[in-house]
């Protein structure tokens, strides 16, 4: 249990669709018996779509973590000085978030709670799940992936042909990332066939 004890932020901001591959990776934190404190953007706490609910995705999230979630930036901003994290993983990232955190900009709890580490040096692991990444935000991911203490999910395209610009992190490779991340390495191969 490599994680065992250490204080990770878990961050979801809104793309819904990618919940369900999430979860599974929040629960295999927990079974390393790591300290998961779960911070949502507004976007999950208020937006019901046909992927969900957002108090179900809340109550799912909250069950899973044994923790309530932060859903404020006044609730993530001493995640900086007073209560740091060791690490911070935001997945899924949207585009939009993607975008704001590539530019310094911090108007959700999520983004709160990644600037904070950032002060504080530690480590962020961005899960991107987004469709313009090969598109307009290709500049934002670029800039992120050269930002020091920054590390990426591998990520690779979903649908290459239906969603050209499309990129979509390997949930699967969470845990794994966050154990690179913590001794500030990215994991490699970071971009991969989506499908394997």
């Amino acid at each position: 249990m490599k994680l065992k004890g250490k204080r990770i932020g878990f961050g979801l901001t809104g793309s819904h669709c990618t919940y369900d591959l999430v979860y599974p990776q929040l629960e295999k934190l927990m079974n390393e018996k790591a300290e998961v404190i779960p911070i949502v953007s507004n976007t999950v706490r208020t937006t019901n779509t046909k992927f969900g609910e957002a108090e179900e995705h809340i109550k799912k999230i909250e069950d899973i973590t044994g923790r309530r979630v932060l859903s404020t930036i006044p609730e993530a901003e001493p995640l900086g000085p007073k209560h740091p994290l060791d690490c911070m993983v935001i997945a899924p990232m949207t585009g939009n978030s993607l975008s704001k955190f590539a530019n310094a900009l911090t108007d959700s709890p999520v983004l709160m709670a990644a600037k904070a580490t950032l002060r504080n040096q530690n480590p962020i692991v961005l899960g991107i799940s987004t469709n313009d990444a090969l598109g307009l935000n290709g500049v934002n991911l670029m800039r992120l992936m050269a930002t020091k203490n920054v590390f990426f999910i591998p990520y690779g395209q979903d649908d290459p042909y239906k969603k050209p610009t499309s990129l979509v992190a390997k949930m699967n490779k969470l845990t794994e990332t966050i154990e690179y991340a913590l001794k500030f390495k990215q994991i490699q191969p970071v971009i991969v066939p989506h499908s394997d």
